[in-house]
């Protein structure tokens, strides 16, 4: 797991390495082991390392095969690496390191972005083509691992992290109006390639873009995900379900355990991680690592699943760390979480992230965790409702959405409210061929874009600032393939995760597996109040604020009156998802 950056100039001069090496240093966190910067007259690039499947300087980067002509940075892993090789060998290919960066350097060479399909794992990376002069870059299926682009006439730059990628100047960084409506009407979640800022893309999931040396430019998506049983699946039964589903996630599970470190697991306590210990036992793993992350109890609302995850950490003796934060740990280490986030983050797992991950890194180097299981899997209250609608795109948007388009206009300054871009993108989203059902259409929406741009970025960003890897088991494409062709009326019963949660009865003990669904609020992010709602109001109504021109100062004044009763359908505070805004430009001095 790394930083990768890099700049390809069209404009006949030589890529400006002082700004690939302002962008690379800022990614010391996502690389803490070693740096390196490399440039052939118009590109460049930089990199900076977190050794895990090879710690040998020979898997160093940026990776140059001169006698095939390529240059590649590389952010991820490839779980399958070790079969591939064998494919490359078998071809002739010979190799100087032992790890899976240069797999992808030289299955390139052999089959250029055919190589994307053969590939199980996380990744975004960048290929410098000597002799063609052309730039290739391309993104996991489901991306996992980010990739920020800034383009001009002149040339390109690339980085892993938004912020990095400011460091190298000349970005535009005022408010995309698209964007904006996207954030404070889908949850947060500004789908690929707009970023909050107007001069910041992001390459988006499965997606891979080929620049050429006169800056024109291919981008094609690669993979997508079809929903309903095939045809020789049509008669498979409910038991013939749950031992493929099990079955998937035993290999994903297993593969994911390739590492030349130590592979720890985040315990939440629920099904899903749960069973993810569960499975690693079966594989073998001994001296197993595991971490838990409480608060304290909030308006009646549990801080902590402890008592679940001690279950597990027992039953299956595992080295197991609980950690309890106090509130004022949380206050305090706010910002540091601001500065960690590569675009604004709503979520009160972000702070729970950032700070689990923190301790995790004094540990070991990479987790394992349970993301995506409710999004491919049928796992939240609103696909009941969506599946069962006369209209299931109404019933979406009212169980999800934070705010319908009248209220948006509300929120902020007549002159950003210039159309419904979500309501607008969720409608097109539904419509697109590959998902019959209102259910699937659902899920499809979320799979694909906001489990990407919400649970996927926030685990990325919370523990790459710490230095540590998160792989996700759930989130392996044969896994969510399967997942897909599974019949809706196996998912929904039992409050979602139907065939989940019964195939996890042959791994993980079943009062884990029975217990209430829980989800546990961070202490004064959902019911504002205190020093929390002081400094929420401070960045809400600063001058700071009011030069920025985004809210309507009237609304503002309404949620601050009675902060504890704007909720949004997901549960969240309106009023903490505006300062969030706020606060994470005032982080990056935006």
């Amino acid at each position: 797991m790394c930083g990768i950056a890099g700049e390809f100039r069209f404009d006949g001069s030589s890529a400006e390495m002082g700004a690939v090496e302002r962008i690379t240093q800022h990614m010391i966190n996502r690389g803490p082991d070693s740096v390196g910067l490399w440039s052939q007259g118009p590109v460049g690039f930089g990199h900076r390392r977190l050794k895990i499947m090879d710690l040998h300087e020979a898997s160093g980067q940026p990776m140059v095969d001169a006698e095939l002509g390529l240059s590649l940075v590389f952010n991820g892993a490839i779980y399958n690496y070790p079969q591939l090789r064998t494919e490359l060998e078998a071809l002739g290919y010979r190799f100087f390191s032992g790890g899976d960066t240069e797999i992808v350097l030289k299955g390139y060479h052999a089959w250029g972005e055919e190589l994307l399909p053969r590939m199980n794992g996380m990744f975004a990376f960048a290929i410098w083509e000597r002799d063609g002069r052309r730039l290739f870059l391309a993104r996991d299926r489901l991306g996992i691992k980010p990739l920020y682009l800034n383009r001009t006439g002149q040339r390109l730059r690339f980085a892993s992290s938004l912020p990095a990628l400011l460091q190298g100047g000349g970005v535009d960084t005022s408010i995309d109006p698209v964007a904006l409506n996207h954030y404070l009407s889908f949850h947060a979640v500004v789908p690929a390639p707009r970023t909050m800022l107007a001069g910041v893309e992001k390459l988006p999931p499965a997606t891979w873009l080929r620049i050429e040396a006169d800056g024109s430019q291919q981008q094609v998506c690669w993979w997508n995900l079809e929903y309903g049983a095939r045809a020789d699946e049509q008669d498979l039964n409910f038991d013939d379900w749950q031992d493929r589903v099990l079955d998937s996630l035993r290999a994903s599970v297993k593969r994911r355990n390739l590492a030349a470190v130590d592979v720890g697991v985040l315990l939440s306590g629920g099904v899903d991680s749960s069973l993810l210990v569960g499975l690693l036992r079966e594989a073998g793993a001994e001296k197993l690592k595991t971490f838990s992350i409480g608060f304290a109890d909030v308006h009646g609302e549990a801080g902590n699943e402890f008592q679940y995850s001690d279950l597990i950490a027992k039953h299956f003796a595992t080295d197991h760390d609980q950690l309890m934060i106090p509130e004022q740990e949380i206050l305090s280490e706010l910002p540091n979480a601001f500065k960690a986030m590569n675009e604004p983050m709503v979520s009160h797992d972000c702070i729970a992230f950032f700070l689990l991950s923190r301790e995790v890194s004094k540990h070991c180097k990479v987790v394992q965790s349970g993301q995506g299981a409710d999004e491919i899997f049928a796992g939240y209250h609103w696909y009941p409702k969506v599946n069962e609608a006369s209209d299931p795109l109404d019933a979406y948007k009212k169980a999800f959405m934070d705010r319908d388009y009248d209220e948006y206009r509300q929120t902020v300054m007549p002159s950003w409210a210039k159309h419904d871009y979500a309501g607008e993108f969720v409608r097109d989203h539904f419509a697109m061929p590959g998902a019959s059902s209102g259910l699937d259409k659902a899920m499809r929406l979320d799979t694909t874009v906001m489990l990407v741009d919400d649970p996927v970025k926030r685990v990325d960003n919370m523990t790459m600032a710490w230095g540590l890897e998160a792989r996700v088991p759930f989130l392996d494409h044969e896994v969510v393939e399967l997942a897909a062709r599974v019949p809706g009326r196996f998912k929904l019963p039992d409050e979602g995760k139907y065939v989940l949660k019964e195939a996890s009865r042959k791994v993980i003990p079943a009062a884990v597996i029975d217990r209430p669904k829980g989800y546990f609020p961070v202490p004064g992010l959902k019911y504002l109040e205190g020093s929390t709602l002081d400094w929420v109001s401070e960045a809400l109504t600063s001058q700071r604020a009011r030069d920025r021109g985004l809210f309507n100062m009237e609304y503002v004044d309404t949620l601050l009156t009675e902060p504890k009763a704007h909720i949004t359908p997901l549960r969240g505070s309106k009023l903490w998802q505006l300062a969030v805004l706020g606060l994470w430009m005032d982080a990056h001095g935006l």
